[in-house]
């Protein structure tokens, strides 16, 4: 009797939810129970609208990469969810139908939500581009008291795609979950260290980048270039061990015509004449410049006579130069650091620009330039025209250039752990110069 009683009440029950949800049964914790199959699809159809609105934002490096919700075709599948809503309790295993009708438990369904992926492997497949930084391990090649091949270690950056995707994943369900329109993700870049580092490469103590000196010279003739770049390049390679000075005039040794100098404009007992190696000025100013910048002491410095353009190209004060006039004029400084230095010479003649980079150990000291003053400014004397009897007549020649004479200083200070290492005033007595002409009278 009770067999045929619970036979009766099952049959009625499965009658009564033809078509329709059985109880207990829960979407996301929301219950269906009662709904068609239609009534279901429609309600997670409904929730969809706004997803083509949505917009996500990918950040990285201070730049926004966007994705809208219409490109990744963001919602619920809603045919899914009434599908299998409508089949909990009607499986072909008719003991678990009665099993999970009679037990009273509810059944929560998982609401199936999926987008696009494509817009977002494409995404990210840029911003991995833009992001990527090659790792670079150490090159350190020591030979005849030189280094003749150096290349620093440098960390390397790559996207963390698989955290990315994590993270985006991640925000598109808690968008959908919370309603947000915009959805910000910050991108993950690791940082890639090298193998080699700068101080594994070498046994000189050198570690990283210490001090730059730069300077500019747009302008300059083809002959004055070919000996900027011909000293400079002497000097690339060369190391400067603890306690020792450098000296500009010893590395660079004879400027000549025999060693390979052109003739350029030089300054000369007082005035501007044609010379061999005009414009190794520009490299022994370049280099006073990175000596500074390092904090060295230095040992011998020299001001120009008169106040070259070139020096003050690029934003610098007047008054940061260095001449040398081998053997007599010279530039010297002292490496006090607890490890070799090393310079290397980057010449870019499309600005034209010389950089010296000073390679070594670092000590914590901190230098600065300071309180650059130029006063008594002089104008030149009235331009001087000379008969010349070599040049044809009605040729004028010009010789010697004007320049504004002037008093220029600096401060140059170097502290460590708040300690002064070294306090100088370096000092410039520019004279007014006087330009110069050749006329022929041949």
């Amino acid at each position: 009797m009770i067999l045929i009683f619970g036979a009766g009440f099952i049959f009625a029950f499965i009658w009564h939810y033809q078509g329709k949800v059985y109880p207990n049964v829960e979407i996301a914790g929301i219950s269906f129970a009662g709904q068609t199959p239609a009534q279901v699809a429609a309600y997670w159809q409904k929730k969809n609208t706004s997803f083509p609105t949505i917009q996500v934002e990918l950040l990285y490096d201070n730049k926004i990469a966007t994705i809208s919700g219409s490109d990744l075709s963001m919602g619920y599948d809603a045919t899914l969810s009434a599908v299998q809503a409508y089949d909990v309790g009607r499986s072909a295993k008719w003991l678990s139908n009665i099993y999970t009708l009679l037990s009273g438990k509810p059944v929560n369904l998982m609401a199936y939500f999926r987008w696009n992926t494509q817009p977002i492997t494409s995404a990210l497949e840029n911003i991995s581009t833009d992001v990527q930084v090659p790792v670079q391990d150490a090159l350190f090649q020591f030979k005849n008291g030189k280094v003749t091949a150096f290349r620093p270690s440098a960390d390397g950056r790559a996207l963390n795609v698989v955290e990315a995707k994590q993270r985006i994943n991640a925000a598109l369900f808690d968008a959908a979950k919370n309603g947000k329109q915009l959805i910000t993700v910050p991108m993950p870049v690791d940082t890639i260290h090298p193998n080699v580092t700068t101080d594994k490469a070498n046994t000189f103590g050198i570690k990283s980048l210490i001090a730059t000196g730069y300077s500019e010279f747009a302008g300059s003739a083809p002959e004055r270039i070919h000996n900027v770049v011909l000293a400079a390049n002497l000097i690339n390679g060369v190391l400067i061990k603890p306690g020792d000075t450098f000296s500009f005039d010893d590395t660079i040794g004879d400027i000549s015509a025999a060693t390979g100098y052109q003739s350029a404009y030089i300054i000369k007992d007082g005035h501007t004449v044609l010379g061999d190696g005009g414009g190794v000025c520009q490299v022994s100013t370049t280099l006073f410049r990175a000596a500074l910048s390092a904090g060295l002491p230095i040992v011998e410095r020299h001001a120009h006579d008169y106040r070259v353009h070139y020096y003050e190209e690029g934003g610098f004060p007047a008054g940061i130069d260095a001449t040398i006039y081998s053997p007599t004029v010279d530039l010297k400084f002292k490496n006090d650091t607890p490890g070799d230095i090393l310079i290397q010479t980057k010449i870019d003649l499309t600005v034209p620009s010389l950089t010296f980079q000073m390679y070594g150990t670092s000590d914590g000291r901190v230098a600065t330039i300071s309180n650059a003053q130029l006063w008594d400014l002089t104008p030149p004397p009235p331009d001087l025209y000379q008969d010349d009897p070599t040049l044809s007549k009605g040729t004028v020649k010009q010789v010697d250039f004007s320049a504004w004479g002037a008093k220029a200083s600096f401060d140059y200070n170097v502290t460590r752990a708040g300690a002064t290492l070294e306090k100088t005033t370096f000092s410039s007595d520019f004279q007014p110069w006087q330009a110069v002409y050749l006329r022929g009278t041949l």
